[in-house]
């Protein structure tokens, strides 16, 4: 999460492109060849890095799920593995 807020802009091109300001990507945590997904919410958009957004929605969709897998201390996720590395 951003320690600080700010506002910048960016001038679309002809064709639709943009460049990401320099202290946005750094925000992010995005480079040259990362990924950022658009979230279009009514009037306005969200830009977030895709692998940081792809995992906050991986975690929100397997919370709980250990529990309801009886794996409630790292012991039991350790016999877990290792009952799955011997079936391999």
């Amino acid at each position: 999460m951003l320690t600080k807020a700010f506002i910048d802009n960016a001038k679309v091109m002809s064709k639709g492109q943009i460049t990401i300001p320099k202290d946005v990507r750094e925000a992010l945590g995005v480079s040259n060849g990362d990924r950022v997904t658009f979230i279009v919410e009514q009037d306005s958009v969200r830009i977030v890095n895709t692998a940081v957004y792809a995992m906050q929605i991986l975690q929100r969709e397997m919370e709980g799920e250990a529990k309801l897998a009886g794996l409630d201390t790292d012991q039991s996720v350790v016999d877990m593995v290792k009952d799955l590395r011997k079936e391999s």
